[in-house]
This record gives structure tokens, C-alpha cells and sequence, in this order.
């Protein structure tokens, strides 16, 4: 079984290499769009501002082969950043489309008696005890973002208090996404990760 973790200049992909390689899968970071559809399952990271994220997926022509791997079928898993490019479009620093691949818009925290970016560990609450949450009661996991999801209830996988109730983690078919951070979680985050391997 091989992971494709996506390479296209935005990410912190060294962290999402050796989470990998401490539960014994085996991952390789892929710059070649066309090697994509070789993976069993693919990883898209992501760090930084959406606009800049899908200018670079464009530019590295990853955002075609992303695309073309999501109609096959195979598992994929964005985190971060990464899940937010999932959407159809983010209101980050102006208005942005994104992959559309599963409904919903990426919106700014509002103004609240709470630091933002919302950074550190908070709990996801969930009601998946099949997939990525399999064997993880309402996990404390590893969070920084200034934004969050606004998607339907039947995408929502799990779901993070912060302020407001936000989704932090979504489901749609063969796509995940995760709003924290498994390669930063621990042993939370590793069990996620060994799941996603194991789907």
C-alpha cells in the first residue's frame, strides 16, 4: 500500500513524511502530477493562504491530477489548509475557488473574546466510529487556523468548539479532510493517520 503525500510548494511535508514513517507506511512525497494516479491513497497538506495554495496547485498542475485521483475512487485526505482547498471557495484575503470537490465555503473566524488564529488543542467531537475516528473518543487534536469550514451537515465528520461550533473534520464519499493537525497530534493524530492507511 503506497501513500502519494502532494507536493506543490505549500506544506509541512517533512512533519507528514515521518508520521507516516513512525506508523511503518509507506509515503513518498510526490512532485510529478502525473505519478499520482499510481498511489492507492494520496495526502494533500497545506500551510499558508488559500489563494497562494491553488495557485500553486495550478502552477505544479497538481490540481488536475488531485482531481482525476478523486474520481477513482481511492481514499484521499486533506489536512489544514488542504482540507479547505476541498471546498468550492474561501473568502481568505478576497474571494477564491477551490477544487469544489465537496460543498461548502471557507470562512473568517468573527470577532470574538478569543484569539484568533484559534492555535493549540481543542477536542473533535464525533459520531464515526468506522473511519478515521475508529477507536478515538472525541480526540484532543492539534489546531492553527484563522479559518473554518461552513459546509453541509451530511459532509460533517466531526466537529470542534471554538467560540462557535465549527466542522473540523468532513467526509464525502472517497474524500476526508481534517481541520487539525494528525501529523502534530501524537498518538491521536498517528491513529488517525494508521486508519486513513487502513480504509
Amino acid at each position: 500500500m503506497k501513500v502519494g503525500i502532494v507536493n506543490y510548494n505549500v506544506g509541512n511535508l517533512a512533519s507528514v513524511y515521518n508520521a507516516f514513517q513512525k506508523i511503518g507506511v509507506n509515503a513518498t512525497i510526490e512532485t510529478d502530477p502525473e505519478k499520482l494516479k499510481n498511489y492507492d491513497k494520496i495526502l494533500l497538506p497545506g500551510v499558508g493562504a488559500f489563494g497562494s495554495a491553488i495557485e500553486h496547485l495550478k502552477e505544479t498542475g497538481m490540481d488536475k491530477a488531485v482531481l482525476e485521483f478523486s474520481q477513482s475512487g481511492k481514499y484521499m485526505l486533506g489536512i489544514c489548509l488542504g482540507m479547505q482547498l476541498l471546498f468550492e471557495e474561501s473568502e481568505e484575503f478576497g474571494n477564491h475557488k477551490g477544487l469544489s470537490l465537496i460543498n461548502g465555503k471557507v470562512k473568517r473566524f468573527k470577532e470574538m473574546n478569543l484569539k484568533i488564529p484559534h492555535m493549540g488543542w481543542n477536542r473533535v467531537h464525533h459520531t464515526d466510529n468506522k473511519t478515521l475516528f475508529k477507536g478515538l473518543k472525541d480526540p484532543y487534536l492539534y489546531f492553527v487556523h484563522s479559518y473554518y469550514v461552513e459546509t453541509k451537515e451530511e459532509f460533517v465528520l466531526g466537529k470542534t468548539e471554538y467560540g462557535i461550533e465549527f466542522t473540523s473534520s468532513v467526509n464525502r464519499e472517497n474524500i476526508f479532510g481534517f481541520q487539525p493537525h494528525p501529523e502534530k497530534s501524537h498518538e491521536n493524530g498517528l491513529k488517525i493517520l494508521r486508519n486513513f492507511s487502513e480504509l
